[in-house]
């Protein structure tokens, strides 16, 4: 059996080679605590936006950070689509061999976002970092989870490895778990735009319905698109909602 390209025996993928449960160096990097190079360009620009929407908010997981300073946060990889098996069975294993004390928290990233598909709005919960959850581990004085937590997560089902430099998981800086964290609990959730500026689309709902224009503005917070639609021969820009528009394919 297939799952997202990888071939599965016994109910488990295979295992895809990495004995050392570590991911190489030269594939991730964290030794840095740079988040978006090790994770990648595609994520860095998520983790670019972390920090954009993030900027002015509070400091309360910034206080319960700084009260816990043998606590940790460590990036483990995983199977492509095993996210939350891999965290169900992660918690399963802390309790079933008694780590609780070590192993505190398991967490995918993830954040609401508004998606518009055929007409309709529906609230869905996107991950941000698909293919990585977030540990929380005891630390010993070396910065490195002690070898039977370590043992329990890295076994796990699912688990590729951590993600780290050389022959240690490193763990995330605390700014960037902050804005992690702040993310997930925002309110309002994003809207998924489906078009860009400038490319033609087509008016389904309102006064100006089957007109065609072209995207002027887009204001994702209000879920709002300014189109220029021709009218007596003029553009004319017209403020629309997202479910008032559809591309043009």
């Amino acid at each position: 059996m297939e799952t997202d390209g990888q071939t599965e025996t016994n109910g488990q993928p295979e295992s895809n080679g990495h004995d050392t449960g570590f991911l190489e160096a030269s594939e991730f990097r964290l030794d840095g605590g740079d988040l978006a190079e090790t994770l990648g360009a595609d994520l860095g620009e998520e983790l670019d936006e972390l920090v954009e929407s993030t900027a002015e908010g509070g400091d309360e997981e910034a206080d319960e950070l700084e009260d816990e300073p043998n606590r940790r946060w460590f990036v483990i990889h995983t199977y492509s689509g095993y996210e939350n098996k891999v965290k169900t069975n992660l918690e399963h294993r802390i309790e079933s061999m008694g780590v609780g004390d070590k192993i505190y928290d398991v967490v995918i990233p993830t954040e609401e976002e508004v998606e518009i598909k055929d007409g309709q709005r529906r609230t869905v919960q996107r991950k941000v970092f698909p293919g990585y959850v977030l540990v929380q581990m005891l630390v010993t004085e070396e910065g490195v989870p002690p070898n039977d937590s370590w043992y329990v997560v890295r076994n796990t089902p699912g688990v590729t490895g951590f993600v780290g430099a050389g022959t240690h998981p490193s763990p995330l800086e605390e700014p960037e778990v902050k804005r992690i964290l702040r993310r997930m609990k925002m309110e309002a959730p994003r809207v998924k735009v489906s078009f860009s500026k400038s490319e033609r689309v087509k008016v389904v709902d309102g006064p100006f319905t089957d007109f065609i224009g072209v995207v002027d503005a887009i204001n994702p917070e209000k879920g709002k698109v300014r189109v220029l639609v021709s009218f007596f021969g003029r553009e004319t820009p017209v403020e629309l909602d997202f479910l008032q528009v559809s591309r043009i394919t």
